[in-house]
């Protein structure tokens, strides 16, 4: 059962490799039947924690609990209640996907019969039954993952652990993935999403945590996070340079701060609070002080604008964790 609404919490974890401290007082709370997203840069810890977490690897310091389990002194207990899905598929491309889910409940140990129905269940659950008898070598990349993910369901677990699932997908199979997420929440299931797409965390996640180098350093709703870079913006992009000062008079009449300039790209943008009324005055006034402009439009913070407030740099896209430098 989940400790009091959170399915997932860790307090001060701690990870060393060596020298390298891969977590140093990592807090974490996940609410129960909740997509939760962990972004951070690469070395950050992310795939770390979720190891942790998951039983792969032993903390050092701190505590965590999943559904209600401490992952340290109940180790065995957690694995019957989660399920797994890495950065690649494991599932086995010469074998029909029947015969992978099939393999995979016979690994539970749910018997030949139990293991049949629940490998049918899940190919239809996850839109696989056209393809159940084909080879996965013939899956496409988005089929394959569902796959995956279907494997990782096969003893029903409360809390789904997903690390970076879409890296290398096309936009169409990322897609896909993220409708049987969505699925997979609305059943009650709960998710732990690490991902390098800002998109893909912004359209899965209800809360987002941020980690830099072992710590959390931001948690909060997508929204949330976008509003600490300031709110709407309202940008004009003019025809002449002669005419930059002229349109930051414009916009300071409407901007709830100073207007910026890039004349590089002859482009002025404000904050603003109001962004229908804003956008509508700028233009009329524009228009009305003969003012040409190629463009004018509003712009709301992305995820990408917080991460690089927050960290320093924007996101890369592929996870070198520092367990895996120590590793090697």
């Amino acid at each position: 059962m989940a400790d009091d609404g959170y399915a997932v919490r860790a307090e001060g974890l701690e990870k060393r490799y060596g020298e390298k401290r891969a977590l140093d007082g990592f807090d974490l709370a996940v609410r129960e039947g909740t997509v939760h997203g962990l972004l951070g840069p690469n070395g950050a810890g992310k795939t770390t924690a979720v190891r942790i977490l998951s039983t792969l690897v032993r903390l050092d310091g701190g505590r965590a609990t999943v559904d209600g389990l401490d992952v340290a002194r109940q180790a065995h207990e957690v694995r019957a209640r989660i399920g797994l899905t890495g950065q690649y598929a494991a599932v086995d491309e010469v074998l029909t996907g029947r015969q992978n889910l099939e393999m995979f409940g016979r690994l539970f140990h749910l018997g030949g019969r139990r293991a049949r129905l629940r490998a049918d269940e899940l190919l239809e659950r996850f839109r696989l039954t056209d393809a159940a008898d084909k080879g996965v070598g013939k899956y496409s990349g988005g089929m394959r993952r569902r796959l995956d993910l279907a494997a990782s369901m096969i003893l029903a677990p409360a809390v789904l652990f997903l690390d970076e699932p879409t890296t290398g997908l096309d936009p169409r199979s990322r897609g896909e993935v993220w409708e049987s997420v969505r699925g997979l929440v609305a059943g009650g299931t709960t998710v732990l999403l690490t991902t390098q797409y800002l998109d893909e965390a912004d359209k899965l996640a209800s809360r987002i945590t941020v980690i830099d180098q072992g710590r959390a350093i931001a948690d909060d709703t997508p929204d949330g996070l976008k509003n600490t870079v300031g709110g709407d913006r309202i940008e004009v992009v003019v025809t002449e340079r002669a005419d930059i000062p002229r349109a930051v008079k414009v916009l300071a009449r409407v901007a709830d701060g100073e207007p910026e300039t890039d004349e590089t790209e002859l482009r002025v943008h404000a904050p603003v609070t109001d962004r229908v009324a804003a956008l509508t005055e700028v233009a009329r006034t524009l228009q009305d002080e003969g003012i040409a402009a190629e463009d004018i439009g509003l712009r709301r913070p992305s995820l990408d604008d917080v991460f690089l407030r927050l960290t320093g740099h924007r996101t890369e896209r592929t996870e070198a964790e520092t367990e895996k430098e120590a590793v090697a």
